[in-house]
């Protein structure tokens, strides 16, 4: 439980005796915190000030605890608590304020372990002092974060010693050197999962609210799949030896950075000085997912990708890092290649965050001082240049880093065009930024959004409602409004063609550029520093031909990939031994050119499902035009409406003008290479096409399925666009009332609207639908979920076990068949559906499919702005 232990101040109690029960409140926190089985919350800004009025007069017998608080339970970085941490031991260090238990030094040292942000400045400062010099140059040499303040140290460099040797400090890389390698062999004990563990598994969606709170939320872990995964956890871990998480599949579905957190929770070591938060630990995995091993990589993890066939729970192992053998009892029982080849550095520097952070200073360091390049560090391996042409994926790259093109495998850091959060991601994206001591967003659009928590808020919900939003608009970044819609829907309006853009949610994938989703600490480095580390992967290419049949809809034409995956030997169902073609490629498309853009995002979205790091949809100028004008209008709007960052919107709508003046779009060689080429012949698709209970990879043919029995029908998620909902309407109208429970959700508010305003919604309401707020509604499961142990038809995303429900079996499939499946109560025959397609639906297509033009609608641009007339 969540408990604001912000202690009270009665009229008639004095000042002394006020703070000394903040201690009171806090010893009462701590108490109800680890009858929980977790440590404590870090203090906030209101008891950070209370603890340093204590500590100016500290109360007998609570020296220890002082100083406990003020040394390891504060935040680091830009925190509103760091702040005033940081402001108090700098005023100690001059000698400005006295504290007993504090002297000049030990001021200087604790400002060192803060990593940046508030703590720089003071330290600066603190190279004039004769006295305490020394201790400011040994706390900045190993302080990352210092962005401005670096050009005042090389400045005072000029003239003062002892800045001069921390600008040789940073040049020699003393952050890094100063930290221990990575051990050439570790010894773990094994925590085997079977099978595949998914992101839903390690970071259930039903505790999405705890996810900020790292503790609490790893307390969730493997809850569903395996309830006494933590007594066994325990358990291991009094052999002795950290504990690994081996898997067969491990880290699929969403890109939540929580699910990396609650393993290192259960598997890492604590950080000093940085409260409720741990690094390192081991993962294995016969496969990991792309988004999965980035996060790790990013946070100081050891992941490793082999044969896990031998892994037993229970099992000591020892991993040789040198010769990549795992051994037991002496005997090999793996091998493995660490990959990237820089892992021992990023294992070293704490991360691969901080090692890109730190070379970076390294080397402008070494510029500032006339160095040439450090021969420290690994430098990632590059690929030949096979002299072969590039895809569109890799044009789009090559374009953001200032190439022609990126071959596969080449280590790049391209620019962050457009950067997406959404609200169950968001506060620990909110808390990243903070480490990051970042007040002021460097990529060009970064969006806030609060799509998954609007409908059914929690407490902490509304608490995020009312916070987070300003915090980006605070840096620059633009914050939607609960009841806004989808994340995914809005960030698609604000992307600007061929570039390259990233997300805290694995379906950011932009239907024009190309996105590559992380976790929530790779989203808040994109933000802050505008760049993100690419290792740029494989492309395989799905090439359609043919025409569409009658009754075939987008939906089958996303299902069917994964469908002749697995006719061609290229994808299995099966958990060991997988295959899976596109997982860690780029799936690029080609041969549907004229889809409108909202069509396009269909099948880019479903690239998540396949585990693909990221999606391309070959699309025509015409389409991209209409587009991308209509979000001119949409944008312009929003200023109208009292949005902000203004500047930030302003900036993007200028950025769009100019492409529209000039709209070329890249375009892939026709002798570009691919890991695998998989054609489809559209005209050969007779029937729907669904994902069967409960794995999207499960793809079926609805002859397989029909008549099987449904108890409910979701319609909704960033998989639907407006033409769905007209579809489905168009299904039920003048039917008796749906014989199941009938949810529906449109994307956004724009819809919501037009589809009132056409009587759609009347439609819905007689046929006896239940109507949820645009957003996310049941497809992430933290919110309403359907009946235990129902049978449902989805237009979601994914549909992992008890995602939308406990229990559920969920069929993924189109809004037309969902509409038909609704009306029915069953999976209808291929000629049922067939033939209400052909009655209720082909004959109204051009009208049913229509998408929102906001430049085609008259004044759209003051639409929903309250005129303020003079009094």
């Amino acid at each position: 439980m969540h408990i604001a232990f912000q202690s009270q101040c009665p009229a008639r109690m004095d000042a002394p005796q006020w703070r000394f029960s903040m201690l009171e409140a806090y010893r009462q926190h701590v108490a109800e915190r680890e009858a929980e089985g977790v440590p404590p919350l870090p203090l906030d800004a209101q008891q950070t000030a209370e603890l340093v009025e204590l500590l100016k007069n500290p109360p007998a017998g609570e020296e220890d605890t002082l100083l406990e608080l003020i040394k390891n339970q504060i935040p680091p970085g830009v925190d509103d608590a760091s702040k005033v941490k940081a402001e108090f031991l700098g005023q100690v260090a001059k000698g400005s304020v006295a504290c007993s238990l504090i002297d000049r030094a030990e001021a200087t040292r604790l400002l060192g372990t803060m990593i940046g942000g508030y703590n720089v400045k003071p330290l600066v400062d603190l190279l004039d002092d004769a006295e305490l010099a020394a201790g400011a140059v040994e706390a900045l040499s190993v302080t990352l974060l210092v962005y401005d303040g670096f050009e005042e140290v090389a400045a005072k460099a000029k003239s003062n010693a002892s800045a001069r040797q921390v600008m040789e400090n940073w040049a020699n890389a003393t952050w890094f050197t100063s930290r221990p390698e990575m051990p050439e062999e570790v010894t773990v004990t094994v925590f085997k999962v079977e099978g595949e563990t998914n992101t839903d598994d390690l970071s259930p969606a039903s505790e999405a609210w705890s996810r900020p709170d790292i503790p609490m939320h790893a307390k969730a872990m493997l809850v569903a799949r395996m309830p006494d995964a933590l007594d066994k956890l325990a358990q291991l871990k009094s052999k002795g030896y950290p504990v690994a998480y081996v898997g067969d599949v491990v880290g699929t579905g969403s890109s939540r950075k929580s699910a990396a957190n609650s393993v290192i929770w259960h598997t890492g070591s604590d950080i000093p000085y940085v409260p409720a938060k741990r690094t390192g630990g081991v993962v294995i995995g016969g496969t990991i997912a792309p988004i999965f091993f980035n996060t790790a990589e990013d946070s100081g993890m050891l992941p490793i990708q082999c044969d896990v066939t031998g892994m037993n729970t229970g099992d000591v192992i020892t991993i040789n890092t040198k010769t990549g053998e795992i051994t037991r009892d002496g005997a090999v029982l793996s091998t493995f290649e660490l990959k990237p080849n820089t892992l021992a550095d990023e294992v070293r520097a704490g991360g691969r965050v901080n090692l890109i952070i730190g070379r970076k200073l390294t080397t402008q360091a070494r510029d500032a001082l006339g160095l040439g390049p450090i021969k420290l560090f690994t430098d990632p391996e590059q690929p030949a240049d096979s002299g072969k042409g590039y895809t569109l994926a890799q044009k789009m790259v090559g374009k953001a880093v200032g190439k022609v093109g990126v071959r596969p495998g080449e280590y790049c850091e391209p620019k962050m065009t457009t950067v997406g959060s959404q609200d169950t991601t968001g506060p620990m994206t909110r808390d990243e930024i903070k480490e990051l001591a970042c007040l002021k967003y460097t990529a060009d659009f970064t969006v806030q959004s609060f799509c998954h928590t609007a409908a059914y808020p929690k407490s902490v919900d509304i608490k995020t409602h009312n916070t987070l939003g300003q915090f980006f608009e605070d840096r620059g970044g633009v914050a939607l409004r609960v009841g806004d819609g989808v994340i995914h829907s809005w960030l698609n309006r604000f992307c600007l063609p061929d570039t390259v853009g990233t997300g805290g949610d694995s379906h950011t994938r932009f239907p024009i550029g190309i996105s590559f989703p992380a976790g929530s600490g790779l989203v808040a480095f994109a933000a802050a520093t505008g760049s993100m580390p690419l290792v740029m992967p494989e492309s395989v290419l799905v090439r359609f031909k043919g025409e569409l049949q009658p009754g075939i809809t987008l939906r089958d034409v996303v299902n069917v990939i994964p469908w002749a995956a697995i006719q061609q030997g290229l994808l299995t169902v099966e958990k060991k031994g997988k295959k899976n073609i596109f997982a860690g490629r780029v799936l690029e498309i080609e041969g549907l050119p004229n889809l409108k853009v909202e069509q396009a995002f269909e099948l880019a979205d479903a690239s998540a499902e396949r585990s693909a790091a990221a999606c391309t949809v070959h699309l025509d100028k015409a389409p991209v035009i209409e587009y991308i004008s209509s979000n001119v209008v949409l944008i312009k709007n929003m200023l109208k409406r009292g949005y902000g960052h203004r500047e930030t919107l302003q900036a993007r709508i200028e950025a769009m003008q100019a492409w529209l003046a000039n709209p070329v779009l890249l375009q892939p060689d026709a002798d570009a290479e691919y890991a695998k080429i998989i054609e489809i012949d559209l005209s050969e698709i007779k029937e729907p096409v669904v994902c069967c209970p409960n794995d999207p990879d499960d793809v079926k043919l609805l002859s397989e399925v029909a008549g099987n029995p449904v108890d409910e029908v979701f319609l909704g998620s960033c998989m639907t666009n407006i033409g769905h909902f007209r579809a489905a309407a168009k299904v039920l109208d003048g039917q008796p009332q749906v014989p199941g429970r009938m949810w529906v959700a449109p994307p956004t508010r724009m819809d919501e609207q037009q589809l009132i305003d056409e009587g759609v919604y009347s439609i819905f309401g007689k046929a006896g639908a239940r109507m949820e707020m645009p957003g996310c509604s049941l497809c992430m499961g933290n919110q309403a979920r359907v009946r235990d142990n129902s049978v449902v038809f989805s237009t979601s995303t994914r549909n992992f076990d008890n995602r939308l429900g406990k229990g559920a079996q969920v069929y993924l499939g189109s809004a037309e068949l969902a509409a038909v499946t609704a009306m029915m109560g069953k999976l209808p025959t291929v000629a049922e559906y067939l033939a209400i397609s052909k009655d209720r639906i082909d004959p109204f297509a051009a009208d049913l499919y229509r998408y929102l033009n906001f430049h085609e609608i008259e004044n759209y641009e003051n639409n929903g702005v309250i005129p303020i007339h003079a009094a």
